[in-house]
């Protein structure tokens, strides 16, 4: 593939070539509109001058020495003569006499009309330029004024020049090239860069940078880059953390089945011990499986394209529901569901997600909370919008930990969470399940007081 660089290079040759053409193009049409139109208007404004000198009759032999005189002193070459067939005797060339005065020039000159020529003369070797102005009497050409003049060549017009031209030309390109292969070579330096950049991003080296020098379109193309560059390696790295973290986290609850399984299988275990072995084995086996069921869901999430139908829901009787599924699971520690909630909040939602959001959010109330309290759930207009709140009094979060509680895996008490079977997944699930509804969490704790989870949701429109 042709580089850019070299497609740049002969665009610019291209475009020097049809300056060339188009200036000789425009130092022709100059030569012949300036200087050849300049010399025939000035032999004719002459010869009509002179014509004026003629009265009538016989051109008489001191009207054409008053020509020759004259022409003694102009830069052009003037014959008067009675018969045009006497040219051949005045000037130092041959003359065609039909060629010069035929029977349309004749006419012509007899009209009161001049005649031009303009020819190649091999004894100037140049081209010449003639002008033949009639001396009329009554319908009768008695004679003709002729004028000519040799045309310069147009590297004559500038002979003494020329040296001094072409030595410009030459420093002219030189700087010329100069200057276009700096600037090339400027231009294409951030795009060698970007390509170096994307030739190492393809190897797996996402830390790759690009520097930036310029705020134009090739600027902002690096910046872009590293943007992307960036976003990339941060998901890189957070895809690894995650593989590392699946791993970590079905590691032990295999380790525990494989181990307790051939325990069993090489009668190891006493059979006073083999109920709760494989109730042990039971409880790891349904941990992983909500661990890979979370993950899948998530993965769904993510990747979710079609548009949700939102739908009014009444989220008095959702919570209701939630709070009847929920009771049996808080009884275990005794702890009290309280549930106040306005009757009249209709939101816009869709109801298995939303029950999921609450349903989650409520488990980790009872799970962090201490046996014999309560989590109080309520529900009241906000701005156009549901908040309901869902307050527990039990461990707590440290203020270091709660921007980070929504993270896949996330546990502030990470002991805790794998004995009672938890995955840290749960808040990450809320987090992308509310943001399919447009809703917003906001979580406060304090240690050992207990932790306060508000959720808004918009309210259907009236």
């Amino acid at each position: 593939m042709r580089k850019i660089s070299t497609r740049i290079l002969l665009l610019i040759f291209a475009f020097l070539m049809i300056t060339v053409f188009f200036m000789y193009v425009l130092t022709d049409y100059l030569y012949e509109r300036l200087y050849v139109e300049d010399t025939r208007e000035m032999m004719v404004e002459v010869g009509t001058k002179l014509q004026t000198m003629y009265t009538s009759g016989k051109v008489t032999d001191e009207f054409i020495a008053d020509i020759e005189h004259y022409a003694n002193y102009s830069n052009l070459n003037i014959f008067a003569v009675r018969n045009p067939r006497e040219l051949s005797a005045c000037v130092p060339f041959d003359i065609d006499y039909e060629t010069l005065i035929g029977p349309e020039e004749r006419q012509q000159l007899l009209a009161g009309e001049y005649v031009q020529k303009i020819g190649y003369e091999p004894r100037f070797d140049r081209k010449l330029i003639s002008v033949v102005l009639p001396l009329v009497d009554q319908n009768r050409l008695e004679g003709i004024i002729y004028i000519y003049f040799p045309l310069v060549k147009i590297s004559e017009l500038a002979n003494n020049e020329v040296i001094f031209l072409f030595v410009s030309a030459f420093i002219f390109l030189i700087v010329i090239s100069f200057l276009i292969y700096k600037g090339i070579r400027h231009i294409m330096r951030p795009l060698s860069n970007l390509q170096r950049a994307v030739e190492q991003m393809s190897y797996g080296n996402y830390g790759t940078r690009v520097p930036v020098h310029s705020k134009d379109e090739v600027g902002k193309l690096s910046s872009t880059f590293n943007k992307m560059a960036e976003a990339i390696q941060q998901e890189d790295e957070a895809q690894k953390t995650f593989l590392a973290t699946v791993s970590h986290e079905l590691r032990t609850p295999i380790s525990y089945v494989k181990g307790y399984s051939e325990a069993i299988q090489k009668n190891i275990i006493p059979e006073n011990q083999k109920e709760e072995t494989i109730q042990l084995i039971v409880r790891e086996a349904n941990r992983m499986e909500r661990l890979t069921n979370e993950l899948l869901q998530l993965a769904r999430m993510e990747n979710e394209q079609a548009e949700i139908t939102l739908y009014p829901i009444p989220l008095a009787e959702t919570l209701r529901e939630v709070q009847k599924i929920l009771t049996h699971q808080a009884k275990k520690k005794s702890i009290t569901l309280h549930l106040d909630v306005d009757d009249a909040l209709i939101i816009k939602a869709e109801e298995v997600k939303l029950k999921q959001i609450i349903i989650n959010i409520i488990e980790n109330a009872i799970n962090y909370s201490y046996e014999q309290s309560k989590v109080e759930i309520t529900a009241i207009e906000n701005n156009d919008h549901a908040q309901i709140t869902i307050k527990d009094y039990g461990i707590g979060i440290p203020q270091e930990d709660l921007s980070h509680v929504t993270e896949r895996f996330y546990r502030v008490n990470k002991a805790r969470g794998r004995a009672d079977g938890g995955s840290g997944l749960g808040l990450s699930i809320v987090e992308q399940l509310l943001k399919q509804l447009d809703g917003k969490i906001d979580i406060t704790s304090e240690v050992e007081k207990g932790t306060v989870v508000k959720i808004m949701l918009p309210l259907m429109e009236e």
